[in-house]
């Protein structure tokens, strides 16, 4: 993947650029692996925003990707890489040996005409999808379960992988790209490789109009309110707030810890991210 810059015919291009799409060989999506997505604009099954500065955006159709990789011991070849607009990290088509076509989140190094399998026996290269006991200490891994069957959780976003530390009885030690380590059941599976679209954070979106195709919608400083709109509202002059940083119901915005004690997953916890 490369990198696409703009000359700086006005000031927001002077700083924007964008992927180069150089990977990409479809112009389209497979159509019955796709299904409408309705816009919500940050709204639960009430009506109420309950996510702020969401709404509006480009019209994208829901990609189904195939997170279980539940078909074993059939080979299956890539047919084509493609760009989805839900997520950062670009998509592969594949079909098995039976005729059957899916959407799998896309390695970096898989290419069109390349060969995957699942299943415990299968080779350790990209692209493959085994059960931890059967991967390595120290290969990079993405598309982990946390509960076997139910498919890949962890380790999705463009460029992130994790990496298997050791092995304790019947867990792995796995080091999340947060820096948290984290205990995951050795008979959960997981896929070979690094997720591709690595330079997707040094992308710069440079406008504020790309932020409005992708569904973000202006946000106002808290510092810049009224009192009575905002806990940081108020003052004379540029204020800076005159207590630690919260969203506007008091709930502490940076920092402050918000788990609960009592979370079922804390016993899996080794070494948290901060």
């Amino acid at each position: 993947m490369g990198i696409k810059k703009y000359k700086p015919t006005t000031p927001s291009q002077r700083w924007r650029n964008i992927s180069s799409f150089e990977e990409i060989t479809a112009k389209g999506p497979e159509k019955s692996l796709t299904k409408p997505l309705k816009r919500k604009a940050g709204r639960n099954l009430h009506g109420r925003i309950t996510v702020r500065h969401r709404g509006g955006g480009h019209k994208r159709r829901l990609r189904l990707i195939d997170f279980r990789r539940d078909k074993e011991n059939i080979p299956a070849s890539v047919l084509t890489v493609e760009y989805d607009p839900i997520r950062s990290c670009r998509i592969a088509l594949v079909q098995y040996r039976d005729g059957e076509k899916r959407y799998i989140i896309c390695p970096l190094g898989l290419k069109v005409n390349d060969e995957i399998v699942t299943g415990p026996e299968a080779e350790l290269k990209v692209g493959n999808t085994l059960p931890l006991r059967n991967i390595l200490p120290g290969m990079p891994i993405h598309n982990i379960e946390l509960v076997k069957g139910r498919g890949g959780q962890l380790a999705r976003a463009a460029g992130q992988a994790a990496i298997i530390m050791a092995k304790e009885g019947n867990f792995a030690h796995l080091k999340l790209p947060s820096g948290e380590i984290r205990k995951v059941p050795l008979d959960c599976k997981a896929t070979i490789g690094q997720v591709g679209n690595v330079e997707h954070e040094a992308l710069t979106i440079g406008k504020a109009g790309k932020s409005r195709w992708l569904g973000r919608r202006p946000a106002t400083r808290g510092v810049a309110m009224n009192p009575i709109d905002h806990p940081l509202g108020g003052g004379e002059g540029k204020s800076s707030g005159g207590r630690h940083p919260v969203s506007p119901w008091g709930k502490s915005a940076k920092g402050a810890k918000t788990r609960k004690r009592n979370k079922a997953s804390n016993k899996y916890i080794l070494k948290r991210r901060k």
